[in-house]
């Protein structure tokens, strides 16, 4: 397949670059001109409003994870930043591809259980109807940017990522220097639930869902066994042989990183990925301690 991915020199988009292209996918990057890397790949620039139609004519799929980082405190700039880094992108990338003569089969474009918003233990599958505050509205957007390509009779999925693991980056690259120091701890209560997978996982995920008719619309990227905080926390402190006996005030939280300690941090989404395992689709981990025993043998 010829592929056109955006977002590819970030935590999942450079380690889906390199699995597509060892799977034998022709890889051809969308970059902006301030990464100095135009010369390797398709100009774009979502501020700008500026992609070139004939320039990602011919694909057979399109891969769409550009987007701001969330985690850190947000700021109205930065609160601004995050919604037009998805909606503005997505919106300039979908209008495009719906006017080629010849657009791709399929749009499979990053999203987030944050679509959910703050549910307590609730199930949620991709059914579930949208939450609120900042972040569900944002996604709840993000979503409905794609509309254009789905008009074009393009296949559209909305991969709402969960909590991706990995050591080589993300959340738990930050976490193990603490833990790995006794400095573990709760958020909160530590009763909120942690949607998460596997970063294999994800990128199985993202190359089963180029077989052309596999799904549509929304699909939960997230391991069938949702923990809480307090299991996760004490999951990765038995991991590491570490004590983890602390726990991080949520009002202390919500003084230091504000809103998004609130949204992010402090909230529960017990999201299941219902629409993955209807297909058959069989995850590589779908238990949080052999999950991490997996990925930090030898740590």
């Amino acid at each position: 397949m010829r592929i056109l991915l955006s977002g590819a020199s970030g935590f999942i988009g450079s380690r889906l670059a390199e699995r597509l292209q060892r799977s034998g996918h022709d890889i051809q990057r969308l970059v902006r001109p301030a990464s100095g890397r135009a010369a390797s790949g398709i100009p774009w620039d979502p501020d700008r409003g500026l992609l070139e139609p004939e320039s990602i004519e011919g694909f057979d799929a399109v891969i769409h994870l550009a987007g701001r980082n969330v985690g850190t405190r947000w700021s109205r700039t930065v609160k601004r930043d995050i919604r037009q880094s998805r909606i503005g992108g997505t919106s300039l990338l979908a209008g495009t591809l719906a006017c080629l003569r010849r657009p791709p089969e399929a749009l499979l474009c990053a999203s987030a259980i944050g679509y959910y918003g703050d549910r307590g233990s609730e199930r949620l599958t991709e059914k579930s109807p949208v939450g609120e505050g900042f972040l569900a509205g944002v996604v709840k957007d993000w979503e409905e940017a794609a509309r254009p390509a789905a008009h074009a009779s393009i296949r559209v999925v909305h991969v709402r990522l969960g909590l991706v693991l990995d050591p080589g980056g993300g959340a738990l690259a930050r976490l193990l220097p603490l833990f790995r120091a006794g400095l573990g701890a709760r958020l909160g209560d530590g009763r909120q639930h942690m949607s998460w997978i596997t970063l294999p996982d994800v990128l199985d995920v993202f190359e089963a869902l180029l077989t052309p008719g596999r799904l549509s619309g929304p699909v939960n990227a997230t391991a069938p066994h949702p923990v809480t905080n307090r299991e996760f926390t004490a999951a990765l402190a038995r991991t590491l042989r570490r004590p983890a006996p602390w726990s991080l005030p949520a009002a202390l939280l919500e003084v230091v990183l504000g809103e998004m300690a609130r949204e992010s941090l402090l909230a529960s989404a017990r999201a299941e990925p219902e629409a993955l395992l209807r297909t058959g689709y069989h995850f590589r981990q779908s238990e949080i301690e052999l999950a991490l025993r997996s990925m930090l043998q030898g740590s």
